[in-house]
């Protein structure tokens, strides 16, 4: 098993390169589709159902500006795959290149308290928690306005600003009372 790392390739001019992980990819077409149609810089995604990525292609893949983990609410499977996911990563990814992008968490279905593991597994590895509707194409277009704004910093597109910037003012924190039960 290799590690995914950072800073092993060199960037593109003007273009980003974002991977998507998802086990179930619902979501992940949708949003792959809405990410490309991004007109003032080239938006290359990957995708993948976990990590670690196959060895054969690793020389002609492209560095990786932003990693996404998104998972759904409803299913344990998909909670346990990014968090398994997460150990084939190079640490310097956690420095403001590695976002949680979380789905169906307002479906009566979904436990809290994988939405409490959730949130604790974010803010124990300072990254960005995101909420995403991927029932609609409103909240398609809003997941990727918002994807989009961390993918533009963490590939160095935005002057005078650090991925490691962004991340220590987007990261996820979690409230003192959080092991308290959640209001019903």
């Amino acid at each position: 098993m290799s590690l995914l790392k950072p800073f092993s390739k060199l960037p593109g001019l003007n273009s980003a390169n974002i991977l998507l992980v998802e086990s179930k990819e619902q979501f992940q077409q949708s949003l792959a589709d809405a990410l490309v149609q991004e007109t003032a810089f080239t938006v290359n995604v990957r995708l993948a159902k976990s990590l670690p990525l196959p060895m054969e292609n690793e020389e002609s893949r492209p560095r990786i500006d932003l990693v996404a983990f998104i998972i759904d609410l409803t299913s344990e499977l998909s909670f346990q795959s990014a968090e398994a996911s997460l150990k084939c990563l190079d640490p310097g990814y956690f420095l403001g290149k590695v976002c949680f992008m979380v789905t169906n968490a307002r479906n009566a279905a979904a436990p809290v308290e994988r939405l409490d593991a959730v949130r604790r597994l974010a803010a124990s590895l300072h990254c960005p928690l995101l909420f995403a509707e991927d029932q609609t194409p409103d909240g398609v277009a809003n997941a990727t306005e918002r994807l989009l704004t961390i993918l533009k910093v963490s590939a160095g597109l935005v002057p005078m600003a650090t991925a490691l910037y962004l991340s220590n003012l987007t990261r996820s924190t979690v409230p003192p009372d959080i092991d308290q039960p959640s209001f019903d």
